[in-house]
Protein backbone atom coordinates (compact mmCIF):
# COMPACT_ATOMS: atom_id res chain seq x y z
CA UNK A 1 0.00 0.00 0.00
CA UNK A 2 1.79 3.29 -0.92
CA UNK A 3 1.69 6.05 1.80
CA UNK A 4 0.08 9.22 0.89
CA UNK A 5 -0.05 11.78 3.67
CA UNK A 6 -2.65 14.90 3.00
CA UNK A 7 -2.01 18.74 4.35
CA UNK A 8 -3.90 19.70 7.45
CA UNK A 9 -3.58 22.94 8.76
CA UNK A 10 -2.73 23.16 12.75
CA UNK A 11 -5.36 24.50 14.41
CA UNK A 12 -4.12 27.73 16.65
CA UNK A 13 -3.92 27.02 20.30
CA UNK A 14 -5.02 30.02 21.52
CA UNK A 15 -5.81 33.72 19.98
CA UNK A 16 -2.67 35.03 21.35
CA UNK A 17 -0.83 32.55 19.75
CA UNK A 18 -2.47 32.88 16.10
CA UNK A 19 -2.01 36.89 16.32
CA UNK A 20 1.86 35.85 17.14
CA UNK A 21 1.43 34.00 14.27
CA UNK A 22 0.01 36.47 11.86
CA UNK A 23 2.50 39.02 13.44
CA UNK A 24 5.52 36.69 12.23
CA UNK A 25 4.37 36.37 9.03
CA UNK A 26 3.51 39.77 8.26
CA UNK A 27 6.70 40.94 9.40
CA UNK A 28 8.55 38.02 7.02
CA UNK A 29 6.57 39.44 4.10
CA UNK A 30 7.88 43.30 5.31
CA UNK A 31 11.68 41.82 5.23
CA UNK A 32 11.39 40.11 2.67
CA UNK A 33 10.17 42.83 0.23
CA UNK A 34 13.01 45.29 1.98
CA UNK A 35 15.77 42.74 1.00
CA UNK A 36 14.64 42.29 -2.46
CA UNK A 37 14.80 45.99 -2.68
CA UNK A 38 18.01 45.26 -2.11
CA UNK A 39 18.98 41.85 -3.78
CA UNK A 40 21.26 43.25 -6.28
CA UNK A 41 23.42 45.36 -4.17
CA UNK A 42 23.60 42.65 -1.48
CA UNK A 43 24.48 39.92 -3.83
CA UNK A 44 27.23 42.34 -5.19
CA UNK A 45 28.60 42.91 -1.86
CA UNK A 46 28.64 39.25 -0.63
CA UNK A 47 29.32 40.52 3.20
CA UNK A 48 28.08 38.36 6.36
CA UNK A 49 24.59 39.48 7.08
CA UNK A 50 24.97 41.04 10.00
CA UNK A 51 22.50 43.55 10.00
CA UNK A 52 20.29 41.27 7.97
CA UNK A 53 19.84 38.58 11.13
CA UNK A 54 19.25 41.37 13.35
CA UNK A 55 16.62 41.87 11.60
CA UNK A 56 15.46 38.86 11.81
CA UNK A 57 16.05 38.94 15.65
CA UNK A 58 14.43 42.15 15.76
CA UNK A 59 11.46 41.28 14.41
CA UNK A 60 10.90 37.78 16.39
CA UNK A 61 11.37 35.21 13.74
CA UNK A 62 14.87 33.72 15.58
CA UNK A 63 11.87 32.15 18.47
CA UNK A 64 8.91 31.81 16.04
CA UNK A 65 9.29 27.39 16.51
CA UNK A 66 10.64 27.84 20.30
CA UNK A 67 7.23 27.14 22.74
CA UNK A 68 4.95 29.61 24.62
CA UNK A 69 6.08 28.69 27.77
CA UNK A 70 9.95 30.14 27.34
CA UNK A 71 8.74 33.18 25.39
CA UNK A 72 8.49 31.40 21.62
CA UNK A 73 6.04 31.63 19.53
CA UNK A 74 5.20 28.00 19.47
CA UNK A 75 4.84 27.78 15.36
CA UNK A 76 4.59 24.46 14.11
CA UNK A 77 7.48 23.10 11.84
CA UNK A 78 5.36 23.63 8.70
CA UNK A 79 4.43 27.41 9.39
CA UNK A 80 8.56 27.86 9.96
CA UNK A 81 9.03 25.96 6.82
CA UNK A 82 6.87 28.46 4.89
CA UNK A 83 8.77 31.77 7.02
CA UNK A 84 12.01 30.50 5.27
CA UNK A 85 10.03 30.48 1.85
CA UNK A 86 8.67 33.94 2.45
CA UNK A 87 12.34 35.39 3.16
CA UNK A 88 13.63 33.22 0.60
CA UNK A 89 11.72 35.51 -2.28
CA UNK A 90 14.01 38.19 -1.13
CA UNK A 91 16.99 37.39 -0.63
CA UNK A 92 17.75 33.77 -0.70
CA UNK A 93 20.63 33.49 1.31
CA UNK A 94 18.84 34.52 4.11
CA UNK A 95 15.98 32.57 3.58
CA UNK A 96 18.76 29.54 3.96
CA UNK A 97 20.58 31.10 7.40
CA UNK A 98 16.87 31.12 8.72
CA UNK A 99 15.87 27.79 8.07
CA UNK A 100 19.56 26.24 9.34
CA UNK A 101 18.85 28.47 12.49
CA UNK A 102 15.50 27.00 12.93
CA UNK A 103 17.14 23.18 12.52
CA UNK A 104 20.05 23.96 14.39
CA UNK A 105 18.37 25.86 17.77
CA UNK A 106 15.69 22.91 17.35
CA UNK A 107 17.82 19.74 17.13
CA UNK A 108 18.47 19.88 20.94
CA UNK A 109 15.05 19.42 21.95
CA UNK A 110 14.75 16.26 20.43
CA UNK A 111 18.44 15.18 20.40
CA UNK A 112 19.92 16.13 23.84
CA UNK A 113 20.08 13.38 26.05
CA UNK A 114 19.15 15.79 28.73
CA UNK A 115 15.81 17.69 28.21
CA UNK A 116 16.56 19.97 31.15
CA UNK A 117 19.48 21.36 29.62
CA UNK A 118 17.47 21.40 25.81
CA UNK A 119 15.13 24.16 27.63
CA UNK A 120 17.40 25.63 29.24
CA UNK A 121 19.16 26.53 26.30
CA UNK A 122 16.37 26.95 24.63
CA UNK A 123 15.28 29.84 27.12
CA UNK A 124 18.60 31.24 26.70
CA UNK A 125 18.09 31.39 22.86
CA UNK A 126 14.73 33.03 23.06
CA UNK A 127 15.63 35.49 25.22
CA UNK A 128 18.64 36.94 24.24
CA UNK A 129 17.35 35.71 20.22
CA UNK A 130 20.41 34.03 18.99
CA UNK A 131 21.09 32.91 16.16
CA UNK A 132 22.22 29.00 15.83
CA UNK A 133 24.99 27.42 13.59
CA UNK A 134 26.83 24.34 13.10
CA UNK A 135 30.16 22.33 12.33
CA UNK A 136 29.22 19.28 11.88
CA UNK A 137 29.89 18.68 7.93
CA UNK A 138 30.09 14.61 7.79
CA UNK A 139 32.34 14.86 4.34
CA UNK A 140 34.73 17.40 5.45
CA UNK A 141 35.80 15.20 9.41
CA UNK A 142 38.84 17.30 11.00
CA UNK A 143 37.47 18.45 14.37
CA UNK A 144 39.76 16.97 17.63
CA UNK A 145 38.72 17.06 21.15
CA UNK A 146 41.76 16.29 23.48
CA UNK A 147 41.48 16.53 27.16
CA UNK A 148 43.55 19.29 29.29
CA UNK A 149 42.97 19.44 32.94
CA UNK A 150 39.71 20.06 34.46
CA UNK A 151 38.35 20.82 30.56
CA UNK A 152 39.02 20.35 27.06
CA UNK A 153 40.21 22.00 23.90
CA UNK A 154 38.62 21.37 20.47
CA UNK A 155 41.29 21.94 17.41
CA UNK A 156 40.95 21.82 13.75
CA UNK A 157 39.01 23.50 10.58
CA UNK A 158 35.47 23.30 8.54
CA UNK A 159 35.72 23.78 4.74
CA UNK A 160 32.47 25.41 5.35
CA UNK A 161 30.55 26.59 8.06
CA UNK A 162 26.67 28.59 7.61
CA UNK A 163 26.50 31.76 9.51
CA UNK A 164 30.29 31.54 10.41
CA UNK A 165 30.53 34.75 11.49
CA UNK A 166 26.77 35.64 12.84
CA UNK A 167 25.95 32.39 14.56
CA UNK A 168 26.02 33.17 18.28
CA UNK A 169 25.90 29.28 19.19
CA UNK A 170 26.95 26.01 17.34
CA UNK A 171 26.46 22.08 17.04
CA UNK A 172 29.67 20.60 16.63
CA UNK A 173 31.03 17.10 16.37
CA UNK A 174 34.47 16.03 16.78
CA UNK A 175 36.17 12.62 17.90
CA UNK A 176 37.61 12.33 21.36
CA UNK A 177 39.74 9.40 22.22
CA UNK A 178 37.82 7.46 18.96
CA UNK A 179 34.71 8.29 19.49
CA UNK A 180 32.16 10.51 18.90
CA UNK A 181 31.06 13.64 20.69
CA UNK A 182 28.41 16.16 19.96
CA UNK A 183 28.34 19.44 22.35
CA UNK A 184 27.21 23.21 21.93
CA UNK A 185 28.88 26.01 22.41
CA UNK A 186 29.08 29.85 22.08
CA UNK A 187 31.19 31.43 19.22
CA UNK A 188 32.25 33.86 21.85
CA UNK A 189 34.64 32.16 23.40
CA UNK A 190 38.76 32.35 22.90
CA UNK A 191 39.81 30.22 19.85
CA UNK A 192 37.03 30.91 17.55
CA UNK A 193 38.14 32.05 14.11
CA UNK A 194 35.70 32.14 11.37
CA UNK A 195 37.31 32.94 7.68
CA UNK A 196 36.76 34.88 5.37
CA UNK A 197 37.23 32.74 1.97
CA UNK A 198 33.31 32.47 1.33
CA UNK A 199 33.60 33.29 -2.74
CA UNK A 200 31.25 31.26 -4.62
CA UNK A 201 29.26 32.19 -7.21
CA UNK A 202 25.70 32.13 -5.33
CA UNK A 203 24.75 32.36 -1.84
CA UNK A 204 26.77 34.75 -1.63
CA UNK A 205 25.51 36.33 1.80
CA UNK A 206 25.07 32.73 3.12
CA UNK A 207 28.71 33.42 5.26
CA UNK A 208 29.63 29.75 4.12
CA UNK A 209 32.96 29.85 4.64
CA UNK A 210 35.69 28.37 6.67
CA UNK A 211 35.91 28.30 10.60
CA UNK A 212 39.20 27.22 12.51
CA UNK A 213 38.83 25.74 16.38
CA UNK A 214 42.65 27.34 17.98
CA UNK A 215 42.84 25.26 21.55
CA UNK A 216 38.82 26.34 21.81
CA UNK A 217 37.96 25.30 25.49
CA UNK A 218 35.05 22.82 26.10
CA UNK A 219 33.43 22.01 28.92
CA UNK A 220 31.17 18.66 30.32
CA UNK A 221 28.26 20.90 30.40
CA UNK A 222 28.77 22.29 26.93
CA UNK A 223 27.87 17.96 25.65
CA UNK A 224 24.31 17.06 24.94
CA UNK A 225 25.19 13.65 23.91
CA UNK A 226 27.16 10.60 25.67
CA UNK A 227 30.05 9.81 23.96
CA UNK A 228 29.26 6.97 20.83
CA UNK A 229 31.03 4.75 18.87
CA UNK A 230 31.69 5.92 15.39
CA UNK A 231 29.33 3.24 13.88
CA UNK A 232 26.56 3.27 16.80
CA UNK A 233 23.28 3.55 15.19
CA UNK A 234 21.61 6.68 16.91
CA UNK A 235 18.15 6.95 18.19
CA UNK A 236 15.80 7.19 15.71
CA UNK A 237 13.99 10.82 17.01
CA UNK A 238 17.90 12.12 16.83
CA UNK A 239 17.92 11.85 13.19
CA UNK A 240 15.32 14.09 12.01
CA UNK A 241 17.38 16.94 11.50
CA UNK A 242 18.51 15.27 8.42
CA UNK A 243 14.98 14.98 6.83
CA UNK A 244 14.24 18.37 8.52
CA UNK A 245 17.38 20.43 6.33
CA UNK A 246 16.06 18.82 3.41
CA UNK A 247 13.15 20.39 3.66
CA UNK A 248 15.09 24.23 4.60
CA UNK A 249 16.46 23.52 1.31
CA UNK A 250 13.52 22.84 -0.90
CA UNK A 251 11.25 25.76 0.87
CA UNK A 252 14.17 28.46 0.36
CA UNK A 253 14.70 27.10 -3.42
CA UNK A 254 10.82 27.53 -4.36
CA UNK A 255 11.00 31.20 -2.33
CA UNK A 256 13.98 32.23 -4.63
CA UNK A 257 11.80 30.63 -7.62
CA UNK A 258 8.61 32.56 -6.53
CA UNK A 259 11.27 35.62 -5.97
CA UNK A 260 12.26 35.21 -9.50
CA UNK A 261 8.82 34.62 -10.97
CA UNK A 262 7.45 38.19 -9.60
CA UNK A 263 10.48 40.36 -10.26
CA UNK A 264 10.03 38.94 -13.84
CA UNK A 265 6.24 39.86 -13.91
CA UNK A 266 7.20 43.16 -12.30
CA UNK A 267 9.59 44.08 -14.96
CA UNK A 268 7.31 42.56 -17.82
CA UNK A 269 4.57 44.60 -16.76
CA UNK A 270 6.68 47.94 -16.62
CA UNK A 271 9.99 47.69 -18.88
CA UNK A 272 9.71 44.80 -21.47
CA UNK A 273 8.83 45.69 -24.97
CA UNK A 274 5.94 43.68 -26.97
CA UNK A 275 7.84 41.61 -29.74
CA UNK A 276 7.20 43.08 -32.93
CA UNK A 277 4.88 41.02 -34.49
CA UNK A 278 2.80 40.03 -31.56
CA UNK A 279 0.16 42.34 -32.89
CA UNK A 280 0.09 43.65 -29.11
CA UNK A 281 0.59 46.48 -27.57
CA UNK A 282 1.75 45.58 -23.91
CA UNK A 283 4.14 42.81 -23.27
CA UNK A 284 1.59 41.24 -20.86
CA UNK A 285 -0.95 40.57 -23.34
CA UNK A 286 1.84 38.58 -25.39
CA UNK A 287 0.31 34.76 -26.06
CA UNK A 288 3.37 32.89 -25.15
CA UNK A 289 4.52 35.07 -22.77
CA UNK A 290 1.44 34.54 -21.00
CA UNK A 291 1.34 30.83 -21.64
CA UNK A 292 5.02 30.69 -19.92
CA UNK A 293 4.10 32.60 -16.77
CA UNK A 294 0.78 29.94 -17.23
CA UNK A 295 3.21 27.14 -17.09
CA UNK A 296 6.02 28.57 -14.38
CA UNK A 297 3.34 29.48 -12.05
CA UNK A 298 1.82 26.42 -12.27
CA UNK A 299 4.56 24.42 -11.59
CA UNK A 300 5.83 26.43 -9.01
CA UNK A 301 2.12 26.17 -6.87
CA UNK A 302 2.52 22.23 -7.30
CA UNK A 303 5.93 22.10 -6.30
CA UNK A 304 4.92 24.53 -2.98
CA UNK A 305 1.69 22.01 -2.49
CA UNK A 306 4.67 18.94 -2.66
CA UNK A 307 6.69 21.11 -0.14
CA UNK A 308 3.99 21.61 3.00
CA UNK A 309 2.67 17.89 1.99
CA UNK A 310 5.90 17.10 3.06
CA UNK A 311 6.86 19.41 6.03
CA UNK A 312 3.51 17.82 7.39
CA UNK A 313 4.39 14.21 7.40
CA UNK A 314 7.73 14.88 8.86
CA UNK A 315 6.26 16.87 11.46
CA UNK A 316 3.54 14.18 12.43
CA UNK A 317 6.67 11.69 12.46
CA UNK A 318 8.52 13.59 14.89
CA UNK A 319 5.51 14.48 17.15
CA UNK A 320 5.58 10.84 18.23
CA UNK A 321 8.97 11.64 20.14
CA UNK A 322 11.27 8.98 21.45
CA UNK A 323 8.08 6.08 20.22
CA UNK A 324 8.85 7.22 16.37
CA UNK A 325 10.17 3.95 14.78
CA UNK A 326 12.72 3.64 11.86
CA UNK A 327 9.58 2.62 9.15
CA UNK A 328 8.18 5.65 10.22
CA UNK A 329 11.09 7.92 9.67
CA UNK A 330 11.90 6.44 6.55
CA UNK A 331 8.11 6.89 5.57
CA UNK A 332 8.42 10.69 6.51
CA UNK A 333 12.01 11.38 5.23
CA UNK A 334 10.31 9.70 1.43
CA UNK A 335 8.36 12.56 1.14
CA UNK A 336 10.63 14.99 2.07
CA UNK A 337 12.91 13.59 -0.33
CA UNK A 338 10.49 13.67 -3.65
CA UNK A 339 10.03 17.38 -2.64
CA UNK A 340 13.47 17.77 -2.90
CA UNK A 341 13.68 16.24 -5.97
CA UNK A 342 10.81 18.53 -7.43
CA UNK A 343 11.74 21.65 -5.80
CA UNK A 344 15.48 21.15 -7.43
CA UNK A 345 13.77 20.76 -10.94
CA UNK A 346 10.99 23.30 -10.66
CA UNK A 347 13.52 26.44 -9.22
CA UNK A 348 16.32 25.49 -11.55
CA UNK A 349 14.22 25.86 -14.16
CA UNK A 350 12.03 29.04 -13.10
CA UNK A 351 15.17 31.18 -12.53
CA UNK A 352 16.72 29.82 -16.11
CA UNK A 353 13.05 30.43 -18.11
CA UNK A 354 11.99 34.17 -16.33
CA UNK A 355 14.98 35.49 -18.79
CA UNK A 356 12.98 34.08 -21.84
CA UNK A 357 9.96 35.94 -20.67
CA UNK A 358 11.69 39.57 -19.89
CA UNK A 359 13.87 39.82 -22.94
CA UNK A 360 17.35 40.28 -23.75
CA UNK A 361 17.67 43.84 -21.60
CA UNK A 362 17.17 41.97 -18.47
CA UNK A 363 20.73 40.74 -18.68
CA UNK A 364 22.21 44.00 -17.56
CA UNK A 365 24.40 43.25 -14.77
CA UNK A 366 22.75 46.32 -12.51
CA UNK A 367 19.70 44.25 -12.48
CA UNK A 368 21.23 41.47 -10.98
CA UNK A 369 18.50 39.14 -11.81
CA UNK A 370 20.79 36.10 -12.62
CA UNK A 371 21.45 36.11 -8.79
CA UNK A 372 18.29 33.83 -8.75
CA UNK A 373 19.48 31.35 -10.49
CA UNK A 374 22.72 31.08 -9.13
CA UNK A 375 21.95 30.85 -5.80
CA UNK A 376 19.56 27.83 -6.82
CA UNK A 377 22.32 26.29 -8.98
CA UNK A 378 25.44 26.79 -6.09
CA UNK A 379 23.01 25.47 -3.01
CA UNK A 380 21.22 22.48 -5.30
CA UNK A 381 24.66 21.27 -5.58
CA UNK A 382 25.16 20.70 -1.72
CA UNK A 383 24.28 16.82 -2.06
CA UNK A 384 23.13 15.35 -5.53
CA UNK A 385 20.14 15.52 -6.43
CA UNK A 386 20.16 12.15 -8.36
CA UNK A 387 20.84 10.30 -5.22
CA UNK A 388 17.60 11.75 -3.81
CA UNK A 389 15.74 10.51 -6.60
CA UNK A 390 17.26 7.41 -6.35
CA UNK A 391 15.92 6.61 -2.98
CA UNK A 392 13.16 7.65 -3.46
CA UNK A 393 12.97 5.14 -6.48
CA UNK A 394 13.99 2.25 -3.91
CA UNK A 395 11.63 3.34 -1.97
CA UNK A 396 8.66 3.24 -5.14
CA UNK A 397 9.82 0.20 -6.21
CA UNK A 398 11.33 -1.94 -3.43
CA UNK A 399 9.81 -0.35 -0.23
CA UNK A 400 13.23 0.27 1.42
CA UNK A 401 13.38 3.19 3.23
CA UNK A 402 16.90 5.41 3.24
CA UNK A 403 19.59 4.74 5.38
CA UNK A 404 19.94 6.60 7.79
CA UNK A 405 22.83 9.69 7.60
CA UNK A 406 23.38 13.36 7.99
CA UNK A 407 22.28 13.70 4.07
CA UNK A 408 19.57 10.91 3.92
Amino acid sequence: MSNVHFLREPEPANTEQEEKRQHLFAKATELSGQFAQRGAELDRLGLPPRDEIEALRQAGLLSALHAPEIGGAGLSWLDGLRLVRIISRGESSIGQLLGYHYVNSQYVYWAAADARQAWVLGAETVERQLYWGAAVNPRDPGLVLERRGGHYVLNGRKTFSTGAHVSDRINVNATLEGKIANFVVPTDRPGYVAHDDWDNIGQRLSDSGSVEFRDFPVYERDFILPLAEPFDPPQVQATFNTPLIQLVFVNFYLGTAEGALAAALDYIRTTTRPWITSGVSRASEDPYILERVGELQAALKASVALADVAASAVEAALSKGRSVTERERGDAAIEAYAAKVNATHVALDVTVKVFELMGARATAAHYGFDRYWRNVRTHTLHDPVYYKAREVGDFALNDRIPQVSLYS
